[in-house]
C-alpha cells in the first residue's frame, strides 16, 4: 500500500456509533482497508482509510453520507498520494495502539463457563441417603 497509487481517507465524527457507521459504509463500498482509529476529547474520532484514489474519494464520500445520517459528521478528506512519512505516521499510530491494549487470551470465557458449570454440578443438590 505504500506505492505511488495510493490514497490516505479520513472521516471525522462526534461520537463512535456514527464512525462505526461510516466505517461500516465505506468497507462495503469499495476496495479499500479501514488501518485504524483515533479518538479525541470530547467524542470526536476519526477513521484512516487506504486503498487507490477512486476507491478511497468513494469510500469516503459513502462514508460521509452515512456519518451524516446516523450522526453527526464533522470532517473528511482524501489525500491522493500522501508523502511517505504520513503514512508512516498513521501506521506508528496503529502500532502504539496495539502495545497499548495486550491480546486477551482465547478460550478464557469458555474456561470459566467451564468451572461454573463443574461447581454447579460438583454441589449435589439433595442428599440421598
Amino acid at each position: 500500500m505504500l506505492e505511488n497509487g495510493y490514497a490516505l481517507g479520513m472521516i471525522e465524527t462526534v461520537g463512535f456509533p456514527a464512525l462505526v457507521a461510516a466505517t461500516d459504509a465505506a468497507a462495503k463500498a469499495a476496495d479499500v482497508r479501514c488501518v485504524t482509529y483515533h479518538g479525541a476529547d470530547a467524542g470526536i474520532v476519526t477513521i484512516y482509510i487506504v486503498g487507490d484514489v477512486a476507491s478511497v474519494t468513494a469510500a469516503v464520500a459513502v462514508g460521509e453520507a452515512e456519518a451524516r445520517r446516523v450522526g453527526q459528521l464533522r470532517h473528511s478528506r482524501v489525500i491522493p498520494r500522501p508523502d511517505r512519512s504520513v503514512m508512516q505516521m498513521v501506521l506508528q499510530q496503529l502500532e502504539k495502539q496495539k502495545a497499548k491494549d495486550p491480546p486477551k487470551p482465547a478460550g478464557k470465557q469458555a474456561t470459566d463457563k467451564q468451572k461454573n458449570d463443574a461447581a454447579k454440578t460438583a454441589t449435589p443438590t439433595s442428599k440421598e441417603e
